[in-house]
This record gives C-alpha cells, sequence and structure tokens, in this order.
C-alpha cells in the first residue's frame, strides 16, 4: 500500500570511467532532484563539472560508515514528497554500494523506488570476459580472511554459472594462488581492470596463467573477476560400483539398483551394471 506521497526515491548508475557513458536521464535527475545522496561529495562534483550540469538539490554524503544513519532521514525526505537522487563512485547503487539499505526502507515504507539504469562493473566485466554469459550469479567482494576465502571459493568448486565478484587489487595476486589450490589451475577466468577508464585492461587465461600474471606485477585500479563455470566430471562405472552393491545389500535388485545409480550419476547403466557384476564376483 502506498502512502500518497509524490516523493520518489531514485537509483542512478554513474559512468564507471568514461563520463562519455552518462545518459540524459542521469543529467536531468542530477538538476532537477530535491536531494542528491552521493557516496563522495567531491566525486559528485567532478562529474557534474564534466558532464556541464549544476546539482540543484541538496547533497548530502552516502558512503557506508554513514548510510544507516542518514536513512531515516532520506525516507522522511521521500515521504514528504521530495525526489531524493542516489549515486555512487561508479556503477549501480546498491550493488556492492550505499544503497540496499535506504531501497529497503521506502519499500517497506510504500514509497515509490525507481532506477535510472547505466554502467555496470558486473555486467561489463561479464561482456568482455569470453566466459558463458547465459547463466551467471555475482558474490559481490571476496572474503579476505584466508580461512573463509578458502571455504567461499569451495563452494565455487562446482558452481555451474559464470561467476562474477570484486577483489582488491591489493589481495588479487594471493586470491588467484589460492583459487589455483582451490580450484584447479586450468579453470578458465578473466581479470576486468580499470574497465571504461583510460588503462583499462581485461586479462583472459587459466587461473594458473591468471595467478602467475598478477604475481608478476604492480596490479592498480578497480578488479572485477569473472570466473568461468565448473565443468562436470562424470564418474566412471567402476567408481560407484560399491555403491550399487550396497544398495542390493540392502534388498535392493543390482539391475535395478544400478539403474537408479546410473541416473543420479549421469552413466551409462548398462556400464554400471556390468561394473558391479565383477566386483561382486
Amino acid at each position: 500500500m502506498g502512502t500518497g506521497s509524490d516523493g520518489v526515491l531514485l537509483l542512478a548508475a554513474v559512468p564507471l570511467g568514461d563520463t562519455g557513458d552518462a545518459s540524459q536521464r542521469l543529467r536531468d535527475a542530477l538538476a532537477t532532484a530535491d536531494v542528491v545522496a552521493a557516496e563522495d561529495t567531491r566525486r559528485l562534483s567532478r562529474l557534474a563539472g564534466a558532464l556541464g550540469v549544476t546539482v540543484g538539490g541538496r547533497v548530502v554524503s552516502f558512503y557506508e560508515d554513514v548510510e544507516a544513519s542518514r536513512v531515516p532521514g532520506l525516507v522522511a525526505a521521500v515521504r514528504d514528497g521530495s525526489t531524493v537522487l542516489v549515486v555512487t563512485d561508479g556503477g549501480m547503487p546498491s550493488v556492492s554500494d550505499p544503497g540496499y539499505r535506504l531501497v529497503v526502507a521506502c519499500v517497506d515504507a510504500g514509497l515509490a523506488v525507481r532506477c535510472l539504469p547505466g554502467p555496470s562493473a558486473v555486467l561489463t566485466a561479464l561482456a568482455v570476459s569470453g566466459l558463458p554469459t547465459d547463466r551467471f550469479c555475482f558474490e559481490g567482494f571476496a572474503p579476505r580472511a584466508d580461512g573463509r576465502r578458502r571455504t567461499w571459493l569451495r563452494t565455487l568448486a562446482t558452481e555451474p554459472r559464470t561467476t562474477v565478484f570484486f577483489e582488491s587489487p591489493r589481495r588479487l595476486a594471493s586470491l588467484l594462488a589460492v583459487a589455483v589450490e582451490e580450484l584447479g589451475g586450468e579453470r578458465p577466468g578473466a581479470i576486468c581492470r580499470e574497465l571504461t577508464k583510460t588503462h583499462e585492461e581485461v586479462v583472459r587465461g587459466s587461473l594458473a596463467e591468471l595467478a602467475a600474471w598478477a604475481d608478476e606485477r604492480d596490479v592498480l585500479g578497480e578488479v572485477t573477476v569473472v570466473l568461468g563455470p565448473a565443468v562436470p566430471v562424470t564418474p566412471e562405472p567402476e567408481d560407484l560400483a560399491a555403491q550399487v552393491l550396497g544398495l542390493v545389500a540392502d534388498g535392493r535388485r543390482l539391475r535395478d539398483a544400478a539403474r537408479d545409480v546410473a541416473a543420479a550419476h549421469g552413466v551409462s547403466k548398462n556400464a554400471l551394471y556390468d561394473a558391479a557384476l565383477r566386483l561382486r564376483e
């Protein structure tokens, strides 16, 4: 149920680097919004100057450390009929950037939430990676601590979708070294650095190749990592024969047990039946 307010929360994607990617809707919103909540007010000023736009409304800082404390006031502004525009340093607000808490609060209050689409580091990196794009998942920032990082990488060991995540340039080499240990050096990937900026760089290869590349240089700038999907491994019938005989020991017919285990693992039921017979002899 709405509140009857004519206010609206606008989430606006801003250029990742090249200001030529700014939309006309972004320009209009910067000029007309009653309140502009910016992750970095200095960057907002530089962006507005580059776009030839004068920010017409009240500007408030809206970075991670103050996000929670700013939400009540911004919700109140929307409720009172104001247009509140949220912009970050680059890309789409609320995607690993400030904005999510404010969106939830406005939705819970029945207030209008709209989006001005535009640049996204996630989709840009995915598109240029050369990896499958039909199915993908976004994992935010990679964990910092070694134990959590290894546990997280293990969850990706069988991930059938392409995975996109962010990483600090200072931790990239160590992350890739651990990824080789946990996922294997042959897993394909791509490192996308400084997307749409002057020094944009996309490096594609196996995890082993990417780890060697990162280890040999001082990586700078914003980094997005794209990890190719895991390749399903089909077990050999001999590896499943003991499982079939375990079902037989529980009272199942050999042929029925072989059929069900084969279906679960994508192997030939006849080959599995023969392997179970050989193991039983």
